[in-house]
């Protein structure tokens, strides 16, 4: 059984949406709920996911475990699978943790572009690495099984993300700098860095991180997916296509500034073209995975090599990720 996991999306969430996951035979996506929200705004992002958890049960429902995925895959469902963006649902308080983890938040970036509490954003100047609350906060995500995600995370950041974590981190949404030189991108030293101890790489099918941008072939993504897996192998590669459709352009702002400015900041767009970037047109929605599966064995990916990098390496990274350190431990034990 193959399964189809995209490790990052936030989107306009719809009904509309939702079936479109499930024509697109996609059994677990990893939604944004947070990028500026402090926790009380955050629990009422969860209120809504809620809402439509009880409004649409026959296409989705919360996911918590690598088994939720095995169940929406039985089941012609769709697991939804909380993260943020910014460390900001935990304010400064390292015991929201594992409050947010309780709540279902099963990733986390430890910065978004600026210096946050814990790390430095990839849109700063300097990067001074982890601060002393961020290797705490990684302690107590490691603990628990929130997983430490540096997509958007300067490159020392990362690598002492890496190096200080006791369990394997990932990257959900970003693309090597090879092959797109995007301030969002990752050199070959981190992408190595993260392989070499079982961290994953989700890659982007976000705009501004692909060669030529919305005018990127499938040909061009797909030479570059098995480039990276000579690089590192095809086993930490996965998709985390960063798919944010439907949204009017006001939700780039939130996005960019937060409150974190007056000013405009147009991130990794422009003033000639400050809105959402047009998607490439062979993805532009969930019903678009197959694409995908077609351009990776275009380029030479066997059968396993496909199913891996579109979802098999993502579940193995959920078993091993979401639980209590001391109960991952106790399953491997066992087996």
């Amino acid at each position: 059984m193959t399964y189809r996991i995209d490790c990052l999306q936030y989107a306009n969430w719809s009904e509309k949406i939702f079936r479109q996951m499930r024509e697109g035979g996609v059994d677990a996506v990893h939604v944004t709920i947070a990028y500026h929200e402090n926790f009380r705004e955050t629990v009422l992002n969860i209120e809504q996911w809620n809402r439509w958890f009880e409004q649409f049960p026959e296409l989705i429902f919360q996911g918590r475990t690598g088994a939720d995925v095995r169940r929406a895959k039985t089941e012609g469902r769709t697991a939804i699978f909380f993260g943020f963006q910014n460390p900001s649902p935990i304010e400064d308080d390292i015991g929201l943790v594992e409050i947010v983890h309780t709540l279902g938040a099963r990733f986390m970036q430890l910065s978004y572009n600026n210096q946050s509490l814990l790390a430095t954003g990839c849109y700063e100047a300097e990067d001074p690495g982890l601060t002393r609350m961020g290797r705490e906060v990684i302690d107590e995500m490691n603990r628990v099984g929130l997983v430490v995600d540096m997509s958007h995370s300067a490159d020392r950041s990362t690598l002492e993300a890496i190096e200080h974590s006791a369990r394997p981190i990932a990257i959900t949404h970003a693309n090597p700098a090879f092959w797109a030189p995007a301030r969002r991108n990752k050199p070959d030293d981190v992408i190595r860095a993260l392989a070499e101890t079982g961290s994953m790489l989700g890659f982007s099918l976000y705009p501004h991180h692909l060669k030529d941008k919305s005018d990127c072939t499938l040909q061009s993504f797909c030479e570059m997916v098995a480039q990276t897996a000579d690089m590192v192998g095809p086993d930490v590669l996965g998709i985390g296509s960063d798919l944010c459709q439907d949204h009017p352009n006001s939700v780039v702002d939130w996005m960019r500034m937060g409150r974190w400015t007056k000013k405009v900041d147009y991130g990794e767009g422009s003033a000639a073209a400050p809105g959402f970037p047009d998607m490439p047109t062979w993805f532009t929605d969930n019903r678009d995975f197959s694409n995908l599966e077609a351009g990776l064995r275009s380029v030479g990916f066997d059968a396993a090599e496909v199913a891996g990098i579109m979802g098999e390496n993502w579940l193995r990274f959920f078993d091993a990720s979401f639980g209590p350190a001391r109960e991952v431990r106790e399953c491997r034990a066992a087996e």
